[in-house]
């Protein structure tokens, strides 16, 4: 509701400017008749007081009283005598005296015998009071016709203010989602017009910061779900819209409001660098940054100007090249081992043909042994080559043969028949303990493989009359549990992260010694991470190691 009636006020003030003009149209009216009436009335009075003047000079002393009074009433008016010293010699009306507010007008008497005499007229001020009457009443016809007109137009101000305040309803109501179904006035005044273009202005507006809340909505689901860390800030360096990815980044623990300032939020100076170096020169920057509060974690950051209504920000996105940096050196490390590998028995093998080739082929006591050597380093190439197909295959993605039911203890007693020449060469007592029963869901010929490898790894690395033993049970979570043991010196405990690395060894001369390729403990890895097992390993210097394989029941992988 209006608090304040603009139209209502301004009928009050034109009634009041009304009935002040009215007022003072009143006053001086009155004022200019009062003057105007009495000069007219004193020059008639006067002329008549000369005329009676006249007759006073024929008429005895004892009959003016009776012309005095005849005068009067001929005259319409008051008629004295006075003699010289002012006393009232006749009076036509001699009570009551006169007031003061009656007209008078005196005319000497010229005779002899009354030298001094004076006749005066009075007369009431009745027409003036008649005109007065008639200004009076017409002043207030206008002012019953004002109040009258003021009543039309207080009750038409009510009608408008009603229509006004509709309209202002109207306007407060322009986003909401039932305004299209409000009833218009159909008027079709300059009201009714602007009522209907509101209508369809709020209506446009409406649909407009739909899709602008539906573009809006669309882009922050996009950028909030995105893996690259999003950071738009202003001017000031204040945050804008900072997504969850970028937020995790930085080490943020709670969400990022907007208006945080960057500083508060990110702790890296390189990247805020960056950011300052962005809005200074308005050019996009693109650099590769490690921040600390991620874990050391490798980012790609492009950072540009961002356009904003009165200022430019800023927008950076983090793109995460850890694991990529990490491929990346995994593969030089790679190539380097490969290469590193086979230019050992590339060498060997070159090597020893040349000599044969420059004599040594007639060389009886000798020509033996070097084809021999150069068999066994053949050999080597062979089983790297063979690993390294085999890993190929396990990391190249592609879908795996279905699976099948395998017997742990037809692999386990494929895998000791497998090394016991091996073991018996170098001394080393081979045990196995399966339970009955024991099955798993996988692929046999791998599981039979990752337990040569271990197994492998137990004889080759252990010392003369030593022990190795694997042993398959049922774990206490339902898993089952292939554990294989040696006795052999046992791997440093900052070596135990990197085992399982291609080509990585503890001890690369003994490694080379014994014809490992570096790849066997890779392989086991991603032959048990592919049938959904774990691998974990436990060693002691001294005393040796044990790995242990945890695969899930067959029961579980059934369902």
């Amino acid at each position: 509701m209006i608090r304040v009636s603009l139209f209502r006020n301004r009928v009050w003030i034109a009634f009041l400017l009304i009935a002040a003009a009215l007022l003072g149209l009143d006053w001086l009216g009155s004022r200019a008749l009062t003057s105007r009436d009495r000069e007219s009335a004193e020059r008639a009075l006067a002329a008549e007081a000369r005329l009676l003047a006249g007759d006073l000079s024929v008429l005895s002393l004892t009959g003016l009283p009776q012309w005095a009074a005849a005068s009067a009433t001929s005259m319409n008016a008051r008629v004295k005598v006075l003699d010289a010293s002012g006393h009232t010699v006749a009076d036509s009306a001699p009570a009551p005296a006169s007031s003061n507010s009656d007209w008078s007008a005196s005319a000497p008497i010229a005779t002899a015998a009354r030298a001094g005499w004076t006749v005066r007229l009075s007369a009431k001020p009745t027409e003036w009071e008649n005109s007065t009457d008639v200004i009076l009443r017409r002043l207030l016809e206008c002012l019953v016709a004002g109040v009258l007109a003021q009543g039309i137009a207080y009750i038409f101000s009510l009608l408008l203010a009603k229509r006004i305040r509709n309209l202002r309803a109207l306007t407060e109501r322009l986003l909401d989602a039932n305004v299209a179904d409000a009833e218009m006035p159909h008027a079709e005044d300059e009201l009714g017009i602007l009522n209907q273009s509101l209508h369809g202005m709020g209506l446009r507006i409406r649909d407009l910061l739909e899709r602008v809340s539906m573009e809006s909505g669309r882009r922050e689901a996009i950028l909030a779900s995105m893996s690259e860390g999003v950071l738009a800030a202003d001017n000031r360096l204040q945050v804008v819209f900072c997504n969850t990815s970028l937020a995790e980044a930085v080490g943020a623990t709670e969400p990022v409001r907007p208006g945080t300032p960057v500083l508060d939020l990110v702790r890296d100076p390189e990247l805020v660098n960056l950011l300052t170096q962005v809005l200074a020169t308005g050019e996009p920057i693109k650099r590769r940054v490690q921040l600390l509060a991620g874990e050391g974690k490798t980012f790609e950051a492009q950072a540009g100007p961002l356009a904003m209504p009165n200022s430019r920000g800023v927008l950076i996105i983090l793109h995460d090249i850890t694991d990529m940096e990490r491929l990346e050196r995994v593969r030089k490390d790679f190539v380097a081992n490969v290469s590193h590998e086979l230019r050992t028995p590339l060498t060997a093998i070159r090597g020893y043909a040349e000599t044969l080739l420059g004599g040594a082929l007639a060389d009886n006591e000798n020509n033996r042994r070097f084809v021999e050597i150069i068999q066994s380093h053949a050999i080597r190439l062979n089983n790297i080559a063979a690993d390294l197909m085999i890993l190929s295959e396990l990391e190249s993605g592609r879908p795996a043969p279905l699976p099948e039911r395998v017997s742990i203890k037809e692999a386990v007693d494929m895998a000791i028949s497998t090394v016991e020449s091996e073991a018996r060469v170098r001394g080393v007592f081979l045990h196995s303990s399966v339970a009955e029963g024991l099955e798993v869901l996988g692929h046999k010929i791998r599981l039979e493989q990752a337990l040569v490898n271990l197994l492998d790894n137990a004889v080759k690395f252990n010392r003369e009359d030593g022990e190795a033993s694997l042993t398959a049970t049922v774990a206490g979570d339902g898993k089952v549990s292939i554990a294989v043991s040696d006795t052999g010196s046992g791997i440093p405990s900052s070596e135990l992260p990197r085992i399982f690395e291609r080509f990585y060894r503890v001890d690369r001369a003994r490694s080379r010694a014994v014809g490992g390729t570096g790849l066997g403990l890779s392989i086991v890895k991603h032959v048990i991470e592919r049938m959904n097992g774990t691998l974990r390993v436990e060693s002691t210097i001294g005393r040796g190691s044990t790995f242990t394989i945890l695969l899930p029941p067959l029961h579980e992988t059934e369902t």
